[in-house]
């Protein structure tokens, strides 16, 4: 124990000659000293405020640091994403779950959503559809206000919706929010016409660009303000934003709903893993994401950290890409993939953190019910009906049928095919070792693959713009589990993220796009993922664990969506 006491010869002490004062602690106990743990009882806002630089306290205080391992009131989480726009509903960067997470702790979407991806109130307190599936109604909830104390309204919901419709804005799913059209406002209430029935209206409404922005702040500010003055009606308000470095958030005190713990929230932007983990054990974040997997098991296994690695909706994959022949080759793509061991991956280079994927559904893909009418109670959106994962759709590992292909289309390890393959580098744990591992594998059996590295960024951008090498290696996530986001817009020929473009996929997709029998629909995506495999047409290979380390005096809420939400982490 430390115990600083402050007599009558010293009434007055600089903050700076305090700190100077602790250089026999360790590293982390400094570290905690000056975020804040001062006394109990009294914040490090409120002992910088009592005399701006210096400190006045009563005398004979005493200043006890033991047992004080975090500020009670502020907490720095590290992250491996930086963030490239505050606008939530526009751009690519939408699709990290990293990303979300900023996005989450500032915003409101419009219907909420639980850690086990089920439905629940947001902005909107009640949604649903018409008997004859051609209206929508929501209601919003009063009780919502802005960031800068305007209320919330229906209006908002209008405006925020119609501009993610407008495809000059950068929606990236702005074919879906185009459908609904000829808003009514009628006090809380919105009623909307459907263009044509969709069943995953709603479910967008939970994920990636589904967010509520202020008409009358973002209107009058325009898009190059909103990057420095983002508003929102989320749990925490933007204090500072250092763009590439790091974000101080505030709770907002007017939030609907529970309160934050933690006053503020500093997030720290290190895209290296390895430095996330050298700034958690140096005590400068209580928490880190996305650290090796054997550095996660390293870190844990000291007694100032503890962790969790839990299975996430994330599907690391190989996209193929068929605008030249090569991958037009059903041999080639077949040999592909059963030349690849994917337990070897995951027990290799994963250390277990991981579990072989033969289609784009993770198990717990649950769909939800579409057909509960306006009105109904809230449970009933979240009773899960048919799960779109088939455990029986496999692709062995099996080196002699993959040979087999080859040599039907001409090939052998003497006359290799010759391919490049595309990967990032730490955008996801072990992603290019595990390239360079496939390609071991795959010249075993007669393919030769050059690999190329490039950032998570540009891969997005080819991917759009169908430029991909022949083989690509990425991650896709699906935080609604329902399969049109998983299945339908990998594959289907006109969604940018689509590489391997087939008349026959868009034949077998086009209907469930509009099918408003559930198990219809379900059934009909597994047959999809079957046609998917029996073809190859795409090569999954793992579902990811997300791997967050952090301090034992606190605890968060693991999402299956890789989230992590600052105002879920709570203090023991």
């Amino acid at each position: 124990m430390l115990v600083i006491s402050l007599t009558n010869e010293y009434p007055v002490l600089k903050l700076d000659l305090i700190f100077r004062s602790l250089n026999s602690l360790s590293l982390v106990q400094r570290h905690n000293a000056q975020r804040g743990c001062f006394m109990k009882g009294f914040s490090r806002r409120e002992f910088l405020k009592a005399s701006g630089s210096a400190i006045a306290l009563p005398l004979s205080t005493s200043l006890t640091l033991k047992g004080c391992s975090f500020d009670q009131e502020m907490l720095t989480i590290a992250y491996g994403a930086n963030l490239s726009s505050w606008d939530p509903t526009t751009g690519l960067s939408s699709l990290n779950p990293q990303i979300q997470s900023f996005y989450k702790a500032v915003f409101d979407s419009f219907i909420g959503q639980s850690p086990d991806r089920s439905l629940r109130p947001g902005i909107l307190i009640d949604w649903g559809w018409n008997d004859d599936r051609s209206k929508i109604q929501m209601t919003v909830r009063r009780d919502a206000f802005w960031h800068d104390g305007l209320p919330v309204t229906a209006d908002d919901v209008v405006w925020s919706l119609e501009r993610a419709g407008n495809s000059v804005n950068g929606n990236p799913m702005h074919f879906i929010w185009s459908k609904i059209t000829n808003f009514s406002v009628s006090g809380n209430t919105v009623t909307a016409d459907v263009s044509e029935y969709d069943p995953t209206i709603f479910k967008w409404m939970v994920h990636l660009t589904g967010y509520i922005l202020p008409k009358h702040a973002y209107t009058a500010l325009g898009a190059d303000a909103w990057e420095q003055t983002p508003i929102g009606s989320g749990p925490y308000m933007v204090d500072k934003y250092e763009q590439n470095n790091s974000v101080l958030l505030r709770a907002f005190p007017q939030y609907w709903g529970p309160k934050p713990q933690f006053e503020t929230v500093l997030i720290k932007m290190i895209p290296d893993a390895q430095a996330r983990v050298e700034a958690l054990e140096a005590g400068k974040c209580d928490l880190a994401v996305g650290l090796s997997f054997s550095e996660f098991n390293r870190v844990t296994s000291k007694t100032s950290w503890t962790g969790n690695a839990y299975p996430v909706t994330d599907v690391g994959l190989i996209f193929l890409t068929n605008k030249d022949a090569l991958m037009k080759d059903r041999n080639i793509r077949l040999a592909m993939h059963h030349a690849i061991d994917k337990q070897k991956l995951i027990d290799e280079l994963m250390l277990g953190y991981g579990r072989p994927m033969d289609s784009l559904q993770v198990p717990g893909y649950d769909a939800y019910d579409p057909s509960v009418g306006f009105g109904r109670p809230m449970d009933s959106f979240q009773v899960p009906l048919f799960d779109a994962y088939d455990p029986s759709i496999k692709t062995d590992f099996d080196p002699y049928r993959a040979r087999n292909y080859l040599s039907k289309s001409g090939y052998s390890k003497s006359k290799p095919v010759k391919l490049t393959i595309q990967t990032t580098q730490g955008y996801r744990p072990k992603d290019y070792e595990m390239v360079k591992m496939i390609t071991e594998m795959w010249q075993e059996v007669g393919i030769e693959a050059n690999i190329q590295i490039h950032a998570d960024k540009e891969h997005l951008r080819l991917r759009a713009r169908h430029e991909l090498a022949p083989a690509a290696f990425f991650n896709w996530s699906n935080s609604t589990g329902d399969p049109f986001m998983s299945t339908g817009l990998a594959m289907l020929s006109n969604s940018p993220d689509s590489t391997f473009k087939s008349a026959e996929l868009d034949r077998l997709i086009m209907p469930l796009m509009n099918e408003a029998d559930e198990r219809k629909r379900i059934r009909g995506y597994q047959k999809i993922d079957r046609y998917i495999a029996d073809e190859g047409l795409i090569i999954p290979l793992v579902q990811f664990f997300q791997t967050v380390a952090h301090s034992r005096d606190i605890e968060f809420t693991p999402h299956s969506s890789g989230e992590v939400l600052p105002q879920e982490i709570r203090s023991l």
